[in-house]
């Protein structure tokens, strides 16, 4: 294997400084300049998850253990946050707390917080979120009262069939209540006038006679010939839906009465509205896999979460959507219930049978994101009483981080000082290839710390100390390879690429070795000191880009000088302090000793 080209050495600095440029211009389009610092640097936010067992089940530490997983596993999908995720308590009384650094930490612990049941279910029926007063039409004779009500019964009306869709009843927001519900919920002196007042509020709504056209939609609703138990809307699931207030339903726990096995009412998640569903036919545990982006339709700043079934919840979901799609409205929908919660209803068009699905509702990318991880890594096996978010404190302060960076300093004066002591002027380039490395570090640790949440804790700080002995090693390996060459006799310029040649790969073995320490140290553990692998493997690719981009051709350009390439006593490659052989002038030059004669003369 040949070594790496380096006769245009200028083209290495080169890249070397369009990569410092493009580092240091993204610090300063994203106006950010110094790293994001850990938890026990700069303390965060931490909740204490009180589990509890649903369905009369028992707190077992197998299912304590899932959940610990399961939500570090969501917070480590966010980035190398430093967060801790530990539990607290024996037996029963077993808690656990949460703790996340910075401003951020309510956004992550509402989503580590949350027990991610999803399921698929049809709609019913669907209504405004307010509470209405009894729904029943104001009877009026006078000729500007049609006007004025057919625009909200125009949409009721837009289908071909008058029986398969309810008459409706203007509501305050706009939104039309089903005829069904309100005959459900509404008294029996109420009943009869709202049955011979609706021909009055719509004539042009339905061509059949007025008396007739009220019961009509109760009598003929449309009912899938194979629909599963529960998809229908009763009575008592009416009464609920209208009895439902969603201010209130926002401050409860939604998940906790979500049975996927009986008709659920619930709200959406902005509390606009509020559904009569159906049971679940699609769960949670039929979803393989989840991620975000953006939707094909080119809709501008709204996200979706795309799902991709297991072969049963394809079977499932394909004979969900089959069902309903030539249901009328509101019927045609499949609501998305996330924690007891509707996320969105989207009305289906068409059967969807390749195992694929689309979860929109005007997603921003951290919610979409947030979402694919929670259904991603599963529904947690315990529900939690969320305890109230508390701001903790720094456990070590900004005089430790003092301390640990005044070591790092001094270690790095103690290693430039003995660099130019032992190589001279060749420390000199040492010297500030770490500073170069330096550089590189610092604005790769405030960038990640922007990217992916990268956050510097102390154990990391020692990881960046420690690189620096590892960069240096670097050097050495190359100086002493380089000042073996010239005790061979060589010239510097010829010195430098041999001794480039066997020394890149030693640099390359020694660096892999350390980054794949790192590497084994970072998947296997936790906390802390996975921020001190992080940084150790980061480093570690650095210092390989360092001695290849810069410390190597810059060697090179300095032999090309008076100064090293005569091999000045302060250069630190002077041949006669390393020790060099020397050839005879003669036999340098190419020619042969003269031999004597007998006479003693010349021949």
């Amino acid at each position: 294997m040949a070594s790496p080209s380096t006769s245009r050495p200028g083209r290495s600095l080169a890249i070397l400084g369009l990569i410092l440029v493009a580092m240091v211009t993204a610090m300063a389009i994203t106006g950010t300049w110094t790293p994001r610092l850990g938890l026990d640097l700069r303390g965060g936010t931490s909740v204490t998850l009180q589990p509890k067992a649903s369905g009369g089940g028992k707190v077992t530490d197998t299912a304590i253990n899932e959940a610990v997983k399961i939500i570090r596993n969501r917070v480590n999908s966010l980035g190398v946050a430093e967060s801790e995720v530990t539990k607290q308590g024996t037996g029963s009384g077993q808690t656990i707390t949460v703790s996340v650094p910075g401003a951020s930490g309510r956004q992550v612990l509402n989503l580590v917080g949350s027990t991610a049941e999803l399921r698929f279910r049809q709609v019913l029926a669907e209504a405004p979120a307010v509470n209405q007063t009894v729904p029943t039409p104001v009877p009026s004779g006078s000729p500007s009262a049609s006007p004025g009500a057919a625009p909200a019964a125009t949409p009721a009306a837009t289908p071909a069939t008058p029986a398969a869709t309810p008459a409706t009843t203007p509501s305050t927001n706009g939104r039309a209540l089903p005829e069904q519900l309100r005959r459900a919920t509404a008294t029996p002196t109420a009943s009869t006038p709202a049955a011979t007042s609706a021909p009055a509020a719509a004539p042009s709504a339905a061509a059949p006679s007025p008396a007739a056209s009220a019961p009509a939609p109760v009598a003929s609703a449309p009912v899938a010939p194979v629909a599963p138990v529960g998809s229908t809307l009763t009575p008592e699931l009416a009464a609920q839906l209208q009895a439902l207030d969603c201010t209130k339903l926002r401050d409860a726990a939604g998940g906790s009465t979500d049975d996927p096995k009986k008709p659920l009412v619930t709200c959406d998640q902005e509390g606009r509205t509020k559904y009569a569903l159906a049971a679940a036919e699609v769960v949670g545990t039929d979803v393989k896999s989840a991620s975000a982006g953006l939707p094909q339709s080119g809709t501008v700043g709204s996200w979706e979460v795309l799902l991709d079934f297991t072969d049963s919840g394809t079977k499932k979901f394909g004979a969900l959507t089959q069902r309903v799609v030539s249901l009328p409205p509101p019927t045609n929908q499949v609501a998305i219930v996330l924690d007891g919660q509707v996320v969105s209803a989207p009305s289906i068009n068409q059967a969807i049978l390749t195992g694929n699905a689309q979860i929109t509702g005007s997603f921003t990318k951290q919610q979409a994101t947030d979402l694919a991880n929670v259904l991603k890594y599963g529904a947690l096996p315990l529900a939690f009483e969320k305890g109230e978010a508390q701001s903790i404190s720094p456990t070590l302060g900004k005089d430790q981080l003092r301390a640990g960076l005044l070591a790092g300093a001094i270690g790095l004066v103690l290693v430039m000082l003995y660099l130019l002591v032992y190589y001279r002027g060749l420390g000199l380039v040492a010297i500030a290839s770490l500073l170069v490395a330096g550089s590189a570090t610092y604005c790769s640790v405030v960038l990640l710390g922007k990217t992916i949440g990268f956050a510097l804790t102390l154990a990391g700080v020692a990881g960046l100390i420690v690189s620096v002995g590892i960069t240096a090693d670097s050097f050495i390996v190359y100086f002493e390879r380089l000042r073996d060459e010239v005790r061979d006799g060589k010239s510097l310029r010829v010195a430098v690429e041999t001794g480039w040649k066997r020394a890149w790969r030693t640099i390359l073995t020694a660096d892999f070795v350390s980054f794949l320490a790192a590497a084994v140290l970072y998947v296997l553990a936790v906390g802390g000191v996975k921020g001190f692998a992080f940084t150790l493997g980061l480093t570690t690719i650095i210092d390989v880009v360092v001695v290849f981009l810069f410390t190597h051709p810059v060697v090179s350009l300095l032999a090309r000088t008076s100064f090293f390439g005569n091999g000045h006593p302060l250069s630190g490659l002077d041949p006669r302090r390393l020790g060099a052989r020397t050839r005879p002038a003669a036999a340098s030059r190419g020619t042969r000793p003269s031999r004597p004669t007998a006479a003693g003369q010349e021949a």
